[in-house]
């Protein structure tokens, strides 16, 4: 603009005045004061005053006068040489304050675009914040790892938030990576309702399922008051019995003290109507059917499967939080056979494939049942996938004359061709007479003690491991409501003392080191709930 105008007014000052006067009509910038240049270089100092009166906002002012009023300024050939040049600057300044403007109002108007799109980034990250720090809060305060829908059983018992659909989701699953059948067509509010139910609801079960057959009673019931002695969280026993056994199992369980702790429900033993013999004969009696539970306990999430021969050592509360450590892959956890691949009985003998290095013991086998279900199993019978109940009888006609360990042969090749569905634990979690009868040989054990015990082989019922059988023996004949130290530690503390000529009494103390733990915690919980 300023090179325009400049431009302009130098041409004209050599145009005729007629021009010059029809071209500022037109223009009205700087026309007027290039006339007026061309008045002031003829020597026309009166006419180039008037023109400059009658433009006086567009002129420069005046020269200050040097002969008194009414005397017009002399003009030299210097100060004539200066008027264009006044001219031009001022012609210039009138361009570029308008540029100024211009660019003025462009950066205010790019600066609130700019924060405009800064405050819409800003709202975005803040809604986004706050729901996943409602979801976060909602699925911190869930109690138990477990589903929240109880087991309705065949009484039709049944609890739960109701908000979700059966087979309901556990809060280590994260909900965006689940199905909407299984919480909901939307998981926020699903969670949101989770949290509202677990205000109203916080003490949810933990399910714990035996199977009992045979003389399996006392030791199941054993089994139990360990579990019953020590956990925090209620707990709800799934029992599997023969029903010869149902109305004793009654008769003792209704007896215990810890009204509201527990809830049980028996169930008869039920195999595929099409297999059962098969099933039955498979190991020992009734011993597949934990094969099931995923087909048979269809409503309940989580469960924590253990053999009638497992004593509890800690809280169950303590092996149910490793549901929280399985990663999106896995569905169930399980201790190794062995520690030691020279004792190890999979890597020396066995005629199928197996989990790991030395397989896998399913004596103590938790489970997210809802995984389970879905999940469709790698196989080395067909190219397809099979879900858990369309696999368990093919692999039974294929491999049955090559298992000797029954059920857990079958876990042990399908976890073999599916290694990323399996959590293992340490050994500690499953501390069986291997780990002991040749030598300590459970580095985990020796380190913070025994969490749970396993008198597999009925060591609990013979001499031959008096360590496994004192334990046992100290858990039976405990009376509720005795004080733990002197009824149940010291005495069996004496016991142990005199195993010592044996290889797992040499090592008594692991036996020991985590009971008394135990028994230091419950006495704590119980001093602060008086």
């Amino acid at each position: 603009m300023q090179v325009r105008c400049q431009c302009a007014c130098s041409l004209t000052s050599q145009a005729p005045a007629w021009a010059i006067s029809l071209l500022g009509l037109l223009s009205g910038t700087c026309f007027p004061e290039a006339w007026a240049k061309r008045k002031e270089g003829r020597g026309g100092e009166q006419e180039a005053g008037q023109e400059a009166g009658h433009q006086a906002p567009l002129l420069p002012p005046a020269l200050p006068s040097h002969a008194g009023a009414g005397a017009a300024a002399p003009v030299g050939p210097r100060a004539a040489g200066r008027a264009p040049a006044a001219a031009g600057r001022r012609c210039r300044g009138r361009g570029g304050g308008r540029r100024r403007r211009r660019r003025r109002r462009r950066r205010r108007r790019m600066m609130m675009r700019r924060l405009g799109r800064v405050a819409l980034l800003c709202l975005g990250c803040g809604v986004c914040s706050l729901l996943y720090g409602f979801s976060q809060l909602a699925l911190s305060l869930e109690q138990e790892p477990g589903g929240r829908q109880r087991d309705p059983g065949p009484a039709g018992r049944s609890g739960g938030a109701g908000r979700c659909k059966n087979l309901s989701v556990s809060f280590w699953n994260s909900y965006w990576m689940l199905p909407s059948d299984v919480c909901g067509m939307n998981c926020f509010w699903e969670a949101a309702f989770r949290y509202d139910y677990m205000k109203a609801h916080p003490s949810e079960k933990m399910h714990l399922a035996v199977v009992a057959c045979g003389e399996r009673l006392e030791e199941t019931v054993t089994m139990l008051r360990s579990a019953i002695i020590f956990s925090i969280k209620p707990l709800q026993f799934h029992i599997f019995a023969e029903d010869q056994l149902h109305e004793s199992f009654k008769d003792i369980l209704d007896d215990l003290p810890y009204e509201g702790k527990i809830n049980y429900t028996l169930y008869p033993i039920t195999f595929p109507t099409e297999s059962a013999t098969e099933w039955k004969k498979l190991f020992k009696p009734c011993a597949s059917q934990r094969l099931f539970l995923p087909l048979i306990l269809k409503n309940v999430d989580s469960l924590l499967y253990v053999d009638t021969d497992i004593l509890f050592l800690r809280p169950v509360d303590d092996i149910w939080s490793f549901l929280r450590k399985f990663n999106s892959t896995q569905i169930a956890a399980m201790a190794p056979e062995h520690e030691e691949p020279r004792i190890g009985w999979y890597n020396r003998f066995a005629r199928h494939p197996y989990y790991g290095v030395t397989g896998i013991n399913s004596g103590v086998m938790l489970m997210n049942m809802t995984r389970i279900r879905r999940k469709y199993f790698k196989n080395d019978m067909t190219t397809v996938r099979l879900q858990w109940g369309e696999i368990l009888m093919p692999l039974l006609k294929k491999y049955k004359l090559n298992i000797t360990w029954g059920d857990q042969d079958l876990l042990n090749i399908m976890f073999f061709h599916n290694p990323e569905s399996l959590y293992v634990f340490p050994c500690q979690w499953n501390y069986r007479p291997d780990h002991c009868i040749y030598g300590s040989n459970c580095k985990e054990a020796e380190e913070e003690g025994i969490f749970i015990l396993h008198g597999n082989r009925g060591v609990y019922h013979d001499d031959k491991q008096p360590t496994f059988r004192a334990v046992y023996e100290a858990i039976k004949n405990y009376t509720f409501g005795d004080d733990l130290v002197h009824s149940l530690l010291r005495p069996l503390e004496l016991e142990l003392q005199k195993t010592m000529h044996t290889y797992c009494g040499r090592v008594y103390k692991v036996f020991i080191k985590q009971l008394k733990k135990s028994i230091r915690d419950l006495s704590v919980r119980r001093s602060k709930g008086r």
